[in-house]
């Protein structure tokens, strides 16, 4: 089994957002807004290797000690996406806390995801949960890229993923499924992120677009 293939392509199965993997910028925006292409600009931006957690108040997105995220990335200079980004990587965490308590339903998981993202995120949990795996190793995030809409009410967060030291793990036997390194460790994320409607400073995943056996991560 590879590390985390079966996971990921049990959802593909299941989401209807799969099918939108390469979809048009249109259809990729969660709002009738053209999302405006925006890098740091002149000022260097601050150098992120995000490897705690940064939740909202109240919400733990704490992973075992062998269940390292990290989210090696340039932090946004814009205000609105430095929270995005943040927040998606909150998501993520949130869904492998998902992983790691057996369920969906962790309050990480409501907090930092909505409508499709929701959708995704319970998917992907709930595979692993039918699949008797856990999660162990490293999984790395890197080369994000942000986009805004005019009036700032999503921002679409892209970044590769590197799941080369990140293993699936079978819970009755703790045996490690280990495969060879290969093109199927690298995926290309696109989230759109939006303003939580009942705490300004929150973000959430409404949509998620992947790319599997991305070249251009490699």
């Amino acid at each position: 089994m590879k590390r985390r293939t079966l996971p990921v392509a049990a959802a593909f199965a299941t989401l209807p957002l799969a099918a939108c993997r390469g979809a048009s910028e249109d259809e990729r925006s969660s709002s009738g807004d053209k999302l405006a292409t925006t890098r740091p600009g002149a000022e260097k931006p601050e150098r992120s290797s995000e490897r705690s957690a940064a939740p909202a108040d109240g919400v733990d997105v704490s992973l075992p000690a062998d269940m390292d995220l990290v989210f090696d990335w340039d932090k946004p200079t814009n205000g609105n996406e430095a929270a995005a980004t943040a927040d998606a990587a909150n998501f993520f965490r949130a869904i492998y806390r998902g992983v790691d308590k057996r369920t969906p339903k962790d309050p990480a998981v409501t907090t930092y995801a909505t409508g499709d993202g929701l959708s995704y995120a319970t998917t992907q949990i709930n595979a692993w949960i039918d699949g008797g795996w856990t999660a162990t190793g490293t999984l790395r995030h890197y080369d994000a890229t942000t986009r805004s809409t005019a009036n700032g009410s999503s921002v679409e967060v892209a970044f590769c993923a590197d799941s080369g030291k990140f293993y699936g793990e079978e819970i009755k036997t703790e045996k490690i499924l280990r495969t060879e390194p290969g093109i199927e460790d690298f995926d290309h994320y696109t989230l759109v992120m939006v303003k939580s409607s009942t705490d300004p400073d929150l973000w959430q995943a409404s949509k998620v677009f992947v790319e599997t056996k991305a070249t251009n991560c490699r």
